[in-house]
């Protein structure tokens, strides 16, 4: 029995006062109080305080089976008044329950109260004992002061080396700069043993002091990575939707969609406890990986001007000369055939800029009209090209139809490919966004190959007609959509370069 009975109800009708809230606040209801352990009963001077006290331990227990530590997590915020963070650890220390639940919601105050000190920037200078003479963290002196009415558990030489761990732990989780690299390092599961290790001793004031410092910054590196990859994810998903895909990739057998990304919210996993949340993080993780080895939209490239081996990716330009590149090994764009469906997606996507342009073209002042504004540059027409987007679009043959018909396409093509290495470039940082830009700019390849063979054919026939500037002003233009391809290639080869 506590020597002061008072001050132990006082402190657990705290804990029990936020048990309450927080379960009331969960399941949108009020939780009814024991009339014996209603405010006006406990404090009236005819109450039992050791009968009293003794109701009150007992409902707690039943609160603290209700309470999980994720719902602990959840309800301390900065906000969190700390007097209320104080006599939770008490509590929890005081208890003596070894259980693995009680562990984790003592870990998870004893972190709180860590991160948000009473006085800001009060851990950062350094202290010494009780006893004035051995060198202890500030933060370890404020629990030894918090928990000074408690029983806690001696050190053993055992305890001490297994404390030892956490320094090279700490290191490794600060150094972690991807979230596959963190999961796949089993640092999760290897810390939790390592907690469990100490037995009753995790309690004791030294061993929740140096918990602490390295839970801070491991959590604040887990949410940073957890954040960018489940980013990275959404961001991927949002682009292949507005290609026309739906399937991002199979994990575990089984299909993830565009519609499980959108549903992905990092800020509602990371309030669940690390433990409980694990395998959702690992399928996260899973799934970035299948993003960056395979996106879902099949790998392609121009058929006869890509060709794969061991050593990387070979390209042959579209003009039929030049020596062929070798792929950075940073990043390689391995080639395959492009598929009918891409071809599709990619002509729908050409019409409207064929579209956004022809009606620019048609309204902008006669002065301005040669530069028409793109989402990345400023895409600058010869006036032979205007003139071919501002002409009727009659069903013709005539040579000069099918040369303005040409230049309309060349234009188009070389605005997409210009648009798409922008994307690439500036989604360098993005694996599998990168994968996603090198297809579609493999299939524009593929178009302006084909492109490249008709144009061939119009000119002969222009020139058989006599149409000489005509002639001169569609290879100009193929002439620019070649060097762009070249480009584009080269942006495919040596990602790393650009």
């Amino acid at each position: 029995m506590p020597d002061d009975p008072k001050w132990e109800l006082a402190l657990l009708a705290t804990v029990q006062s936020f048990y309450q809230k927080l379960l009331s606040d969960n399941l949108g209801a009020l939780v009814p109080t024991p009339r014996t352990l209603e405010r006006e009963y406990v404090s009236s001077e005819t109450a039992d305080i050791r009968q009293t006290l003794a109701e009150m331990q007992t409902w707690l227990k039943v609160l603290d089976m209700a309470v999980t530590p994720a719902m602990l997590r959840q309800a301390l915020t900065p906000e969190t008044d700390p007097e209320i963070a104080e006599a939770l650890i008490r509590y929890f220390v005081r208890t003596r329950n070894f259980s693995e639940s009680n562990r984790d919601k003592t870990d998870l105050v004893g972190t709180f109260l860590y991160r948000h000190p009473r006085v800001p920037g009060q851990w950062e200078t350094s202290g010494y004992g009780l006893d004035g003479a051995l060198p202890l963290s500030p933060f370890e002196i404020a629990l030894l002061e918090i928990l000074a009415d408690s029983e806690t558990p001696s050190l053993s030489e055992e305890d001490i080396q297994l404390l030892r761990g956490f320094g090279p732990l700490q290191e490794e989780a600060d150094s972690f700069r991807d979230f596959n690299a963190l999961i796949d390092s089993g640092i999760i599961e290897r810390v939790r043993k390592l907690k469990a290790d100490f037995g009753d001793s995790f309690y004791h004031p030294g061993v929740l002091a140096t918990i602490a410092p390295y839970n801070a910054t491991f959590g604040g590196r887990f949410d940073e990575l957890f954040r960018g990859a489940a980013q990275e994810i959404k961001d991927f998903a949002k682009t292949l939707e507005g290609l026309g895909g739906t399937i991002l990739s199979t994990v575990d057998g089984v299909e993830v969609t565009v519609e499980h990304a959108a549903a992905l919210e990092p800020s509602e996993l990371l309030k669940v406890d690390y433990a409980a949340a694990l395998e959702k993080f690992r399928r996260v993780s899973r799934l970035k990986k299948e993003l960056e080895r395979r996106p879902p939209i099949r790998r392609s490239a121009m058929t006869d001007s890509f060709a794969s081996n061991r050593g990387g990716v070979h390209v042959i330009p579209m003009r039929g000369s030049g020596a062929a590149v070798a792929a950075a090994p940073a990043r390689q764009y391995v080639a395959s055939a492009v598929s009918s469906q891409q071809i599709s997606l990619e002509e729908a996507r050409l019409a409207r800029v064929i579209e956004s342009i022809r009606i620019f073209v048609r309204v902008a002042d006669v002065k301005v009209r040669k530069v028409v504004p793109m989402r990345y540059f400023n895409l600058t027409l010869s006036t032979a090209e205007v003139d071919a987007y501002g002409a009727d679009s009659e069903d013709r043959k005539d040579s000069q139809t099918l040369v303005n018909r040409t230049l309309i396409r060349i234009v188009a093509v070389l605005a997409r490919m210009t648009s798409e290495m922008e994307e690439m470039r500036r989604s360098h940082g993005s694996a599998s966004l990168w994968k996603l830009r090198a297809d579609a700019l493999a299939t524009l390849l593929q178009i302006g190959r084909t492109l490249n063979e008709e144009s061939g054919r119009v000119i002969a026939s222009a020139q058989a007609d006599g149409l000489v500037e005509q002639t001169a002003s569609l290879k100009a233009s193929l002439q620019k959509m070649r060097d762009r391809a070249d480009q584009a290639v080269n942006l495919l080869a040596h990602p790393g370069k650009q």
